[in-house]
């Protein structure tokens, strides 16, 4: 029998486990695998394709927007602690946005005189050996673990692909000793662990009692209210939630939407705050939303009833939740959707159709005005210097198509993104879960590796612009040829950290001086010459005259294969 490393049978149980990429920085730690793709490469043997990114912020947020349009999750090779410190902030985002993604880093050996191959012979050894290196991502994974032998490599791998891809999805993260990849075993002495026997779990929907209830109740309410943010990470999911809106007259809300949830042009899309309507509201409707409203603002209504479906109903990850329902299940929206339109329509006679018709009649008046309001915002250029961001979105979404990508990190412009860039198809739109900026980048390149055909625009705000690694995300787009546009909205600091101030001290010595922190001082800078450095197409502007010119020409790069950098110098904070 042939005897191979262990890190031979790890590329055959990546394989088995369908995963298609290995975003990857690698260090010294790495070597059996390096040598093991080559020995692959030599022989004409199918592997992964690793991916190599400068930093593994990109790498992790790529693995991430791969998985947004996809529901697949992939491998991220870093390099012992360092590495993995750095992918941490990543973990954080795909944790909250419950995206799954399985982090791999290499172990400094443990051996220190030779004893075993792949023993330490390089002073980094001895400082990048930590004594709990899982404790740097323990707060961000479904699971973790040190491999101890080559001999389980494959059934550690499927465990952990198994763990990462049930529901809710997430990421998960495994520690691979020097040692332990060097190590040579016969082909006899390793198992293969298939997916139909040891593969991931997905929830169901609802039992028929239960499907019955819920539409007992839509059929029952007098002003139905919907609430979602990730409902849209499954494509027919959107679809169904605007068929059942317009069955039973629902309005629909996105609260910090991290998906496309309902096509914007709907009837019964209804904004992305439902303060408002929450107050004559009957029932609600909790669908994939992790924070619906913001409790401080909004009064307790405990007439309001909320049936909740989740994929995560009681958020085991969030110390402290506090919204009410009175249903919850633990399902996946799509089915029970589908599950309750199949009862609606069945049960609904010529009387609730009328209804549900005038209600949605009513709304036309709100639809209108807001109509009004953004198209007037999209309309006001602001000044030299100083261009509006809605007028500046409104321009992006001029050259659209309907099938394009927007990844949104405009923090606080988010607003004239999503109001101004409206999309209608199922994963046009990726928005941060998290608390992490710098995920834009990553995000862009990973949904244009899985959606070759659709433009990808990067909306980011400067602050977002310089934690997302620039230089690493040009650096693959030009290697690998990802053509994404970055818009980069300048405003000169953190409007954020303002904003955070005012609402705490709006009359304070901070709101006296306009000295927020938050403020980089100087000249503004020329975003775009990252990207140049890089091949990229890169304009900057300042004139909202030019703005129009500018972007068709950024578009052109696109189509032609090339990335874009425009850095637009707007309303300063």
């Amino acid at each position: 029998m042939t005897n191979h490393t262990t890190a031979h049978y790890f590329l055959e149980g990546l394989a088995e486990t369908g995963i298609e990429y290995v975003f990857s920085n690698l260090g010294t730690d790495h070597v059996s695998l390096i040598e093991a793709l080559a020995e692959w490469d030599r022989d004409g043997r199918k592997h992964p394709e690793m991916v190599l990114c400068p930093h593994e912020n990109v790498a992790i947020h790529m693995a991430g927007g791969y998985a947004a349009l996809t529901g697949r999750g992939q491998a991220v090779m870093v390099h012992v602690d360092a590495g993995t410190a750095n992918a941490v902030m990543g973990m954080h985002n795909l944790f909250r946005s419950r995206l799954p993604v399985f982090l791999m880093a290499g172990k400094a050996p443990h051996t220190l005189h030779g004893e075993l191959p792949g023993s330490r012979d390089n002073f980094v050894h001895f400082v990048q050996d930590p004594y709990d290196i899982g404790s740097l991502v323990r707060p961000y994974v479904k699971w973790e673990y040190n491999l101890p032998t080559g001999v389980v490599a494959k059934e550690a791998l499927r465990r952990g692909h198994t763990m990462m891809q049930s529901d809710p999805p997430g990421p998960v993260y495994m520690t691979l000793p020097r040692e332990t990849l060097a190590e040579s075993w016969g082909e006899e002495q390793i198992r293969s662990y298939p997916e139909n026997r040891y593969g991931a779990v997905s929830v169901g929907g609802a039992d028929a009692a239960m499907a019955m209830r819920i539409a007992e109740r839509l059929l029952a309410a007098s002003n139905p209210i919907v609430i979602t943010s990730y409902l849209g990470r499954k494509p027919e999911a959107v679809m169904l939630l605007d068929a059942l809106a317009r069955e039973c007259g629902i309005k629909v809300f996105e609260f910090n939407p991290l998906h496309l949830n309902i096509p914007r042009d709907s009837p019964c899309f209804a904004g992305y705050d439902a303060k408002a309507a929450m107050a004559e509201a009957d029932l609600g409707l909790l669908l994939d939303v992790d924070v619906p409203w913001l409790p401080k603002y909004v009064q307790d209504k405990p007439a309001l009833s909320w049936i909740q479906v989740d994929i995560d109903p009681v958020k085991k990850d969030f110390p402290m939740w506090g919204f009410p329902s009175d249903m919850r299940l633990q399902a996946d929206c799509a089915t029970v959707l589908a599950q309750v339109l199949e009862i609606v329509r069945q049960r609904a006679d010529a009387g609730f159709r009328r209804r549900v018709e005038e209600r949605i009649a009513g709304w036309e008046g709100e639809r209108q005005e807001r109509r009004q309001r953004i198209a007037a915002a999209g309309a006001e250029p602001g000044g030299v210097g100083a261009i509006s961001p809605d007028y500046l979105c409104a321009a992006i979404a001029e050259l659209m198509e309907p099938d394009d990508i927007v990844v949104n990190e405009a923090i606080r412009n988010t607003f004239a993104v999503l109001n101004q860039i409206p999309r209608s198809r199922p994963q046009s739109y990726v928005g941060l879960a998290g608390g992490g900026l710098g995920f834009s980048g990553g995000a862009a390149l990973g949904a244009k590796l899985a959606r070759p055909k659709s433009r990808v625009v990067q909306v980011v705000g400067d602050g977002g612009f310089h934690f997302s690694n620039p230089t690493a995300v040009y650096a693959v787009a030009q290697q690998y040829r990802l053509p994404i546009l970055t818009v980069v909205l300048d405003n000169g600091g953190w409007q954020a950290v303002k904003e955070a101030v005012l609402r705490v001290y709006p009359d304070g010595a901070a709101a006296a001086a306009n000295d927020f922190q938050a403020r980089l001082a100087g000249e503004r800078r020329d975003f775009a010459q990252v990207g140049a450095a890089f091949g990229a197409h890169a304009e900057t502007v300042d004139d909202p005259a030019l703005l129009r010119d500018a972007l068709a020409r950024c578009m052109a790069a696109l189509d032609r294969g090339q990335a874009a950098v425009l850095c637009a110098r707007v309303t300063p904070m």
